[in-house]
């Protein structure tokens, strides 16, 4: 037996944010990051429908990016001060991902982190509060997933944390939060979506209700990434669709290795960190090309291929034709091929080979390793984080 779960309501298009007027409850508490919402007047209209749909309304203001785990408990401590029925999450996917981690802690205060790690072992959620996620950036989709990503600074990791009860109730896809996006985060979190949509259709998990979803937000992606990237509203909007629809799918087919290397390395180096869509862009044609040995991933990469209008009368056509496109958006986007050249190379060589195995071996135990269509071990992780870091193929 297989589950598919999706958010109660999903409301989009431009001016959906209004829907929060049909929220019925007492309280809610609103989580938000580091002040673009609250600095385009988002955050003001938020709280203005919440109280004309008669709620007393309080805010959790300042989670930082990659959320880490002391947010979370001072987030919790909050929720179970003012005691919400509704916790409203708004911003990008760090606030978003933090509040469902709140979330966890506020109903139950006894569970540990730990413990939440371990995939779909969350508790019972809705004994206290239901959840509504607006997102203002195209990439995490996780106003419609059941994960979260939260950081633990002190082992320099990053958690995906993953269970179907933080599946938000109530999503808000409002394009006009998405049109705030610099261009380095329109192309980061682009990518982001891009990788959802064709990990999801290569997962071991993926199913016939996944399958359309996932294609479709590729071809989306393919078609409007780089005009949004250049600031065409129209292509920004249905972006912002896009990203909704892979999360959709990836939600439910789960993710693979690339997502694993990207939560593994995001926060491992002392020279800054890695951001997630951009890692994942950097790493995803690697990937492609190592899950390419399996004869069942090659052919769903060359139906994607063939979806999408690239040469594909062949599994390995198709496998190069998918790389070739993963790699001219990334040019076009600005992305750079290695991790090497991330931004100017603050990912010293040095360190890097240095903790290669350590982020190796946490990477093929990552949440995201099990769906992936083709099995890896540590030392062959580390080769493949080499080819990543240099921009080297390597036959796998």
């Amino acid at each position: 037996m297989a589950r598919f779960t999706l958010p109660r309501d999903i409301y989009h298009g431009k001016g959906s944010l209004d829907a929060l007027k049909s929220l019925t409850g007492k309280k809610a508490i609103v989580v938000v990051g580091g002040g673009s919402m609250k600095r385009f007047g988002f955050l003001d209209k938020a709280v203005a429908y919440l109280k004309e749909a008669g709620l007393e309304v309080s805010l959790f203001e300042g989670v930082e990016a990659d959320p880490s785990v002391e947010t979370v408990m001072k987030g919790a401590e909050a929720m179970r001060k003012f005691g919400p029925d509704w916790i409203v999450a708004i911003g990008g996917g760090s606030p978003i991902d933090a509040a469902k981690a709140m979330w966890a802690f506020y109903e139950h205060p006894d569970i540990t982190f730990d413990s939440l790690t371990v995939p779909f072992s969350f508790p019972t959620l809705r004994t206290k509060a239901r959840f509504c996620a607006i997102s203002s950036t195209s990439g995490t989709a996780t106003e419609v997933t059941a994960f979260s990503v939260i950081t633990d600074y002190h082992k320099g990791v990053k958690y995906p944390l993953a269970d179907f009860n933080i599946t938000p109730d109530v999503a808000i896809v409002d394009p006009a939060l998405a049109e705030t996006m610099p261009p380095k985060l329109t192309a980061h979190t682009g990518m982001d979506a891009i990788t959802h949509a064709i990990e999801a259709y290569v997962s071991t998990l993926n199913c016939d209700y996944t399958d359309p979803l996932a294609l479709h937000a590729v071809k989306m992606v393919s078609r409007y990434v780089v005009d949004s990237y250049k600031g065409d509203l129209e292509a920004r909007a249905r972006m912002h669709n896009a990203q909704c629809l892979a999360g959709m799918a990836f939600s439910n087919a789960l993710l693979g290795i690339v997502h694993s290397m990207a939560h593994k390395t995001g926060a491992a180096y002392s020279g800054g960190h890695i951001v997630h869509g951009c890692a994942n862009a950097m790493y995803l044609p690697k990937v492609i090309r190592y899950n390419s040995k399996d004869k069942i991933a090659a052919e769903r990469y060359r139906e994607i291929a063939s979806f999408i209008g690239l040469p594909a009368s062949t599994a390995a056509e198709g496998v190069d034709s998918l790389i070739a496109h993963i790699r001219k958006l990334n040019k076009s986007l600005d992305i750079p091929n290695s991790i090497k050249d991330y931004e100017g190379g603050i990912i010293n060589e040095k360190e890097f080979l240095e903790k290669l195995p350590k982020v190796a071996e946490l990477a093929v135990g990552d949440a995201c390793t099990g769906s992936n269509p083709r099995s890896i071990t540590p030392a062959v992780m580390e080769k493949l984080l080499l080819a990543c870091y240099y921009d080297k193929e390597v036959d796998f």
